[in-house]
C-alpha cells in the first residue's frame, strides 16, 4: 500500500538579496519506514551563471553538512540526534542563507528511495545526461 511522503527541493541562493536560485538537491521523508534521504548535485557551470565569484568548495561544505544532518548521528552534531521526522523539519525550516529549501510537497509512494531518485532526475540539472563537472554530495561514512 502506498505511503505518504514529503519532500523539498534544496536550493542554492548565491546572493540572497537577489532571490535567484539553482536547484541542487531533493530531500525526502517517509514516516512509516522512517526513511529520510537526499540527493544533491552541484554543477559548477550553472553556479557560475548566477555568481561567477562564488566559492564552490564552500558550497560543497555546506551541502555536506546538510547531508550529514539528513543521515543523522554524532557526526552531524546536535542536529543529527533527533529522529528522521525532526531532522526533516529542521532541514526544511525557512532560512535566509545560501542553502534553502522549497516549501514541503507531498505524494504517495511504494518505494521512497525510487521516488527520491525520480524526483532528483526530474528537478535537478538539465534534461539529458549530466554534464562534466557535476559533483555528487554524499553524507560522511558512519553518520
Amino acid at each position: 500500500m502506498p505511503e505518504l511522503f514529503e519532500y523539498a527541493v534544496i536550493r542554492l541562493v548565491p546572493r540572497v538579496e537577489r532571490g535567484e536560485f539553482l536547484n541542487v538537491g531533493v530531500v525526502l521523508y517517509c514516516q512509516p519506514p522512517r526513511f529520510l534521504d537526499l540527493r544533491c548535485q552541484l554543477e559548477a557551470s550553472r553556479v557560475a551563471v548566477l555568481d561567477p565569484h562564488l566559492d564552490v568548495d564552500v558550497v560543497l561544505a555546506y551541502l555536506g553538512a546538510f547531508a550529514a544532518v539528513c543521515a543523522g548521528g554524532a557526526g552531524a552534531g546536535p542536529a543529527g540526534r533527533p529522529g528522521p521526522g525532526e531532522r526533516f523539519r529542521w532541514l526544511t525550516a525557512p532560512r535566509s542563507t545560501i542553502i534553502q529549501t522549497s516549501p514541503v510537497h507531498t505524494g504517495l509512494t511504494d518505494d521512497p528511495s525510487a521516488e527520491l531518485d525520480r524526483l532528483a532526475d526530474l528537478l535537478l540539472g538539465e534534461p539529458g545526461p549530466r554534464p562534466a563537472g557535476t559533483r555528487e554530495i554524499t553524507p560522511p561514512p558512519g553518520g
